[in-house]
């Protein structure tokens, strides 16, 4: 017959095992869950650092540009001061230049207006050529692309241009307009006192006669010569010389 005691521990035993088993898997499955928990505990630590530290960068680079901003909108002010001064500038030129185009317009028509009377009364040398000047100066006076300051240089320009005709020698070719024809003759300038003209051939000499205001032949085979002569020192062909002539007489004002 089997003993009792012997039976039971066996039992006890056979009990026992599974039990002590089963607790060591679960302690085993605590520490892993424990684990795995610590674990996602850290990942969000680090997740939340980097996300700190991605805040601090922006923090960082915003204040920079905070910083920049600043700068630039300090230089922009200074920039927009000087525009404003340089605007205002403008206006005080553009304005001073109206005032002088208002004073100098009326004295610049004025100069023109003389200086025509001043072609149309003197001896008729290079006459439409003095003209056409004169006209080409009251043309360009009513252009808003020519400045006041162009305006008025050529204007003193054609006054010294005739003033330098007061000074000289000239020898030219030219039409002679004579009761309805003309002929094509040579002219001899001396200054503004005597304007001589010889046809081509030399078979006729005259002058202009201020006095009577017209052309009239000179006779003589004296003064053939000594236009001809005039012409040759006048274009550079012979030395200068002495000339007698009748001249003009200035007159008395």
């Amino acid at each position: 017959m089997p003993n009792p005691k012997f039976s039971w521990k066996a039992l006890c035993l056979a009990l026992a095992v599974p039990m002590v088993a089963h607790a060591q898997q679960a302690t085993i499955d605590k520490q892993v869950a424990s684990d795995k928990a610590a674990a996602a505990s850290q990942e969000r630590i680090n997740n939340l650092d980097d996300k700190k530290q991605e805040a601090f960068q922006r923090y960082r680079a915003a204040l920079a540009r905070a910083e920049s901003l600043e700068i630039y909108n300090r230089q922009l002010a200074r920039l927009v001061e000087s525009q404003e001064g340089e605007i205002s500038s403008i206006k005080r030129q553009t304005e001073e230049i109206e005032t002088i185009e208002t004073g100098a317009l009326p004295l610049m028509i004025e100069m023109t207006d003389v200086l025509t009377k001043l072609v149309e009364a003197d001896v008729p040398f290079l006459i439409q050529e003095r003209l056409d000047r004169v006209e080409n100066l009251k043309s360009m006076i009513d252009r808003a692309d020519v400045t006041v300051g162009e305006k008025y240089r050529r204007i003193m320009e054609a006054y010294m241009v005739e003033a330098e005709y007061g000074r000289t020698i000239e020898a030219y070719s030219g039409e002679l307009a004579e009761e309805g024809s003309s002929r094509t003759v040579s002219f001899l300038r001396f200054g503004r006192v005597g304007l001589f003209y010889q046809t081509l051939d030399g078979s006729e000499t005259g002058r202009w006669n201020s006095a009577e205001n017209h052309w009239e032949k000179l006779s003589g085979s004296g003064y053939r010569k000594t236009v001809r002569d005039g012409l040759r020192v006048a274009r550079k062909q012979a030395p200068p010389s002495l000339l007698t002539l009748p001249f003009n007489a200035p007159e008395a004002n």
